[in-house]
């Protein structure tokens, strides 16, 4: 199964997705969103051709100076990233987004570009209220690695706790790791982190979600950063 075959599977059905990829290529500056992505900009699939000029005429005029910065450094540093911002769809709605992308290889480990993810957290009044207070309950009960590592994926990311389990589950899927494992291995990245009073940038939480699959042996065990 090819990576963006396995992402389709991950989106596919059900209610509607509020996860989907994107891919920015360095030689010529080219764009491909997910259908997912599209929808989110307020376009029908396969009716855009997306643009660097594109990505940015949607974004919140109070957000626009901090995303065209983050996109700048993205392309001239080629580093990880992530932002959370707000965009305008082509309906004039207001959406809020987290976008992380982690560096993109071909099959020969050459640098060519940049691939992530986008997740729609618009927030309602409710989910705003009960974000931080669900996440602590998920990580401090008795619960599952599954639900933990789901309750640090909602304060990282401030979502709630079906979007943080959507995003656990579109990984998943996408590096076809089962859900378990990969969540073993993230909450052993993030209890290996060393940190003070002063949680690590969330550069660091986005590497690691992005990168788990690989730190994952073959015999399933977990290993180190």
């Amino acid at each position: 199964m090819t990576g963006q075959d396995s992402i389709e599977q991950a989106l596919a059905g059900g209610e509607p997705q509020r996860v989907g990829w994107f891919r920015f290529y360095f030689a010529d500056e080219r764009w491909e969103w997910s259908e997912q992505v599209q929808i989110l900009h307020g376009y029908q699939p396969g009716t855009v051709t997306p643009t660097t000029d594109l990505v940015l005429s949607h974004k919140h005029p109070d957000d626009y100076q901090q995303v065209a910065a983050t996109l700048v450094e993205m392309r001239r540093n080629h580093r990880t990233f992530s932002t959370r911002h707000r965009i305008i769809d082509t309906h004039g709605e207001v959406r809020e987004v987290v976008v992380i992308g982690d560096q993109l290889n071909d099959d020969t480990g050459h640098l060519i570009g940049t691939h992530g993810f986008y997740v729609d957290v618009t927030p309602t009044p409710a989910m705003t209220k009960a974000i931080v207070s669900a996440a602590l309950t998920e990580i401090t009960e008795n619960r599952s690695v599954i639900d933990q590592v789901k309750g640090m994926l909602m304060l990282i990311y401030r979502v709630d706790a079906d979007t943080a389990f959507e995003l656990l589950r579109w990984r998943s899927q996408e590096t076809n790791v089962k859900l378990r494992l990969l969540a073993e291995q993230l909450l052993a990245d993030y209890a290996g982190l060393v940190y003070e009073d002063v949680l690590p940038p969330r550069a660091t939480f986005d590497h690691l979600l992005l990168t788990a699959h690989q730190r994952i042996g073959d015999d399933g065990d977990t290993v180190g950063p």
